[in-house]
């Protein structure tokens, strides 16, 4: 994330690496994450360059929704 913002604070438009999704605002293990993108039930992360890959913000809110839905 640029500039220390929050996960909230950014805009929709903006992607997030793995180190800021987990544990906050995603409580899940790395392990646990690509397990649940492997199935689909996560969103699949964008490949910038050959070792960089990042989930769409917008992407990773409407997972989020759908899980405070569901519960």
């Amino acid at each position: 994330m640029t500039d220390n913002k929050t996960f909230d604070e950014l805009p929709n438009d903006a992607y997030v690496r793995q180190s800021q999704l987990i544990p906050d605002p995603i409580p899940l293990s790395p392990a646990t994450l690509w397990r649940e993108v492997k199935a689909g039930r996560f969103p699949s992360p964008i490949k910038l360059t050959e070792r960089c890959s990042a989930w769409r913000v917008v992407e990773v809110r409407q997972w989020m929704k759908s899980k405070n839905e569901a519960n």
